[in-house]
């Protein structure tokens, strides 16, 4: 079974992201997906305090090595997250910073939602160069949701047709890539460079 870890990447008190992770989290399941949700909120990652560089994997704090586990542990990768500003949360790029070795060759989904017509577009696009840093393959398919506030009550989320489709083409194509780079992911040499 295929392990994906649905990141929320948002820290902003009055968020509204909660109930999209959570239907994502759902389309995974019935796709067959082992879900993982992490809230960035709840792990509570302090801004990056690690003495080494990630790629050497010397983790001294408890944190960063619980952090490191969790996503080794991951097959792939579902990033849900608002716009701000014109790219993505400031505590996504904190917990993508964190690590190294542990991002490669998964695939990796985008579920973007803003306030505006824009729908994340931005921070979409802001993301996809960190994830291609890291060595992850972000899929092309993708969930863009504009005006959130419209599609989020006191019941969850009501995404439109559009968006299910996004979410399931998405998803298909996650886990089809998934299963031709899991053949890339194999343990890294440990270097001291």
């Amino acid at each position: 079974m295929v392990r994906v870890a649905v990141i929320s990447g948002s820290a902003s008190p009055n968020r509204t992201g909660a109930p999209v992770v959570a239907w994502i989290a759902d389309k995974l399941r019935a796709a067959g997906a082992e879900v993982d949700v992490v809230d960035l909120q709840d792990l509570a990652l302090p801004f990056y305090d690690e003495p080494n560089l990630p790629r050497l994997r010397r983790y001294v704090h408890q944190h960063t090595k619980d952090w490191s586990a969790r996503v080794d542990a991951a097959d792939a990768f579902v990033f849900v997250a608002p716009e701000y500003n014109g790219s993505f949360p400031a505590i996504l790029k904190n917990a993508l910073d964190y690590l190294h070795h542990e991002w490669h060759y998964k695939p990796a989904g985008l579920v973007t939602y803003g306030g505006g017509l824009t729908a994340g577009f931005r921070g979409a696009q802001a993301l996809r160069q960190i994830l291609a840093a890291l060595y992850m393959v972000p899929i092309q398919e993708a969930v863009a949701i504009p005006f959130i506030k419209e599609h989020v009550d006191g019941s969850g989320f009501r995404p439109d047709a559009g968006m299910d489709q996004a979410a399931d083409g998405m998803i298909r194509e996650l886990l089809r890539v998934q299963g031709v780079l899991k053949t890339l992911n194999m343990p890294e040499p440990k270097t001291d460079y």
